[in-house]
């Protein structure tokens, strides 16, 4: 996966802005980055996960070839590789549902491989399924807990889950930054979770960092804006 700048999307959180990062650093041959064949008319980057209703494409893997995969896959289900595949191509159709399974049986043959874990923990989040997303990069992270884009991706989830807990979302982003203090994405995710709490003071201190580490970030603008306006929404708050 190639990590771009993010840029912000309209997902009606803070009037509309979240600042994903999906995928984690899962740079392995059998990892499906999330939103790899959707259309980006937002500007996410290659791993951020799709959300609910985002516009999609033509899939490049052909119905012949799925239905090609998911015979193989069903025919010898302890074949790790035909498990992965059908799971990736049904990543690529949007079959969040039908990835997992894939993938799970996958994860039975071969309980510790990484990438599979992750995939798992994406096509949940794909597929709102939050809560077991974060079962899944919580098991990646006992893997490789240093993974700063896992952990951040499982604050996500409790950004989005209903209803949201933004502590724990923000215990999570702060130990991302504990091992890579200026990642831009946690940064702005940091950010978000403070506005959404009411806390002005340190989603201010925490924009500052993220100006600091990434000036050219396109999301500053914006994030300034809500924190404006979640200041506005608490007289007397401190900015």
């Amino acid at each position: 996966m190639n990590k771009e700048n993010v840029l912000f999307v309209v997902v009606g959180l803070l009037a509309g802005l979240i600042i994903g990062f999906m995928g984690a650093n899962y740079l392995n041959k059998n990892a499906v980055p999330p939103g790899a064949v959707a259309a980006n008319p937002l500007g996410l980057p290659q791993d951020h996960p799709q959300f609910p209703g985002q516009p999609g494409q033509v899939p490049a893997a052909s119905m012949q070839e799925v239905q090609a995969a998911i015979e193989a896959a069903d025919k010898d289900p302890n074949n790790f590789d035909a498990q992965v595949k059908a799971g990736e191509l049904h990543y690529q159709i949007q079959q969040f549902d039908n990835a997992i399974k894939y993938y799970t049986q996958a994860n039975k043959v071969k309980p510790d491989d990484y990438p599979v874990i992750v995939n798992l923990g994406n096509a949940s989040f794909d597929a709102s399924k939050f809560e077991e997303a974060e079962k899944w990069y919580a098991r990646a992270l006992e893997l490789k807990p240093d993974d700063v884009s896992v952990r951040t991706d499982m604050g996500l989830t409790y950004i989005f889950r209903q209803p949201p807990d933004y502590d724990r979302a923000v215990a999570d982003f702060t130990k991302s930054l504990e091992i890579d203090p200026k990642h831009p994405q946690t940064l702005q995710n940091l950010v978000v979770a403070y506005t959404k709490k009411g806390d002005v003071p340190n989603a201010n201190a925490t924009l500052a960092r993220l100006e600091q580490a990434d000036p050219g970030n396109q999301a500053i603008p914006k994030l300034k804006e809500e924190i404006g306006k979640a200041g506005q929404a608490a007289p007397g708050v401190a900015q």
